[in-house]
This record gives structure tokens, C-alpha cells and sequence, in this order.
């Protein structure tokens, strides 16, 4: 690049850098096998701990959805709890909005829309470093997990005989099986230790895509998209 100021041309480091991105955002970048595979593998992980959840706890009580199963993994440590339980979830991560009417359709639609989303976002080279393609992989795992919990599940509770097709789909649920507690943080609430919210290995590879990407906020890193589709232009003489 030849500057008509006097001074030296740029390097082809520097023209590189201050290309336009629109160069390569006609090249939509392809999601690789690697990591389909690394997608499909959370994928089973999160939907094989759902099924013998499922297949191995009773379920808990129809309206009050409480615990009625559970197995001790960790206790009088004094400093953590840890059981296995089985609860339903039809709300979000960590239960929130749990038990509302409206919880299984709205969460289900915004989970589709989360899916198409982050496939465009990564076809239009959104998640060009490894960082936030490790991030797209958790997040896309999580979310295809707990949106295969909402269209299945309900058609495999004890009291799903006799519904419609449709009240079972939309009878749907996460189900949360991980159960934390801590004794030594009491509060009014929480007079006998804090319980953290039950969740699973989906709800845990959201989060840990959340991590991601704000890490990734804060360092650099190469971009990884169309690294041999085009070259760095040379550096040709001012005449």
C-alpha cells in the first residue's frame, strides 16, 4: 500500500489487519467435523445421566414436585452436600421460572431460535477464534440437551397415561439431577446451609460456555477464519 504523504509504505502485517472483514464474510465459514463430534459427545454425556436418572429414580410428586428419591454422595463434611436426585424442571437453568404454565412453550421456542441463531452467527465467522468455537460448542450442547428433555420427557412420567399427544409434548421437562448445598452459609431462608439450585450436565455446559465467552472478551487471539483462504497482499513500490 503506497501512502502519498512521503512516508513509508505499511507493511503487509499492518494492510492485513486493516482489511474490511466484509472480505471474508462472503466465505461463510463451515462447521467442522471435530466439532460436530465434540458436540455429539457432551450431547450423549448430558442425555445418557438424564436416562438413568429417568430409568433409575422415582420421579417426584406429581404436583408438588418434590424430591422423593435420592442418594447421598457427599455429607457431614460440614462444608458440602452432594445428592442425586431426580426433579423436573420446566423452566430454565438452576429452576427458575419452574412450575409456570407458561414455562415448556416459551423456553421450547426460545431454544429453537438459540439453535438457528448460533448457526448463523457461526456461518457468518461470529466464532473465529478457538475460544468462542470451544464456547459455541458447550452452548450448543446444552441447549440441544435440555430442548430434546422438553420434546421427550413428558411422555415418560407415570401419569402421562391417558393424555393427548399434545398435552404430553407440551407436558415437557428438564430434568435436574445434580444437588448442592452448603451448611455453613445459613441464612433466613436458608436456616439449616444454602441449596444451590439443582441442575445438570447441560445447565453445566451453558455456564461453562458463559465462562468462555467473557474470557474471550478479555484476550486476544488469532483469528482462525479464512487463515488459507486469502493471502496477505505484498508489498508493492511507491512510484
Amino acid at each position: 500500500m503506497c501512502r502519498d504523504d512521503g512516508l513509508k509504505p505499511l507493511k503487509p502485517a499492518i494492510q492485513l489487519q486493516i482489511m474490511s472483514t466484509t472480505e471474508y464474510a462472503s466465505k461463510p465459514d463451515k462447521i467442522g467435523v471435530k466439532l460436530v463430534l465434540c458436540v455429539l459427545a457432551l450431547y450423549l454425556l448430558d442425555q445418557v445421566t438424564k436416562w438413568y436418572i429417568v430409568f433409575n429414580f422415582t420421579p417426584p410428586h406429581e404436583l408438588s414436585n418434590m424430591v422423593t428419591d435420592r442418594v447421598p454422595v457427599l455429607t457431614d463434611n460440614g462444608l458440602i452436600h452432594f445428592d442425586i436426585i431426580r426433579i423436573h424442571n420446566t423452566g430454565v437453568a438452576f429452576g427458575m421460572a419452574n412450575g409456570e404454565a407458561w414455562a415448556p412453550f416459551v423456553f421450547l421456542g426460545v431454544q429453537v431460535a438459540a439453535l438457528v441463531g448460533l448457526y448463523l452467527l457461526y456461518r457468518r465467522g461470529f466464532f473465529n477464534t478457538r475460544l468462542l468455537k470451544a464456547a459455541w460448542v458447550f452452548v450448543v450442547a446444552g441447549v440441544l440437551g435440555n430442548m430434546t428433555d422438553r420434546l421427550l420427557q413428558g411422555f415418560f412420567v407415570p401419569w402421562a397415561e391417558g393424555m393427548s399427544f399434545w398435552e404430553k409434548l407440551t407436558g415437557g421437562y428438564v430434568v435436574d439431577f445434580l444437588d448442592f448445598s452448603f451448611p455453613w452459609i445459613t441464612t433466613r431462608n436458608f436456616p439449616l446451609g444454602y441449596h444451590w439450585p439443582s441442575f445438570n450436565v447441560a445447565d453445566s455446559c451453558v455456564c461453562i460456555a458463559t465462562g468462555l465467552f467473557i474470557i474471550s472478551a478479555f484476550f486476544f487471539e488469532k483469528d482462525t477464519t479464512g487463515e488459507t483462504d486469502s493471502a496477505p497482499p505484498t508489498n508493492t513500490p511507491c512510484r
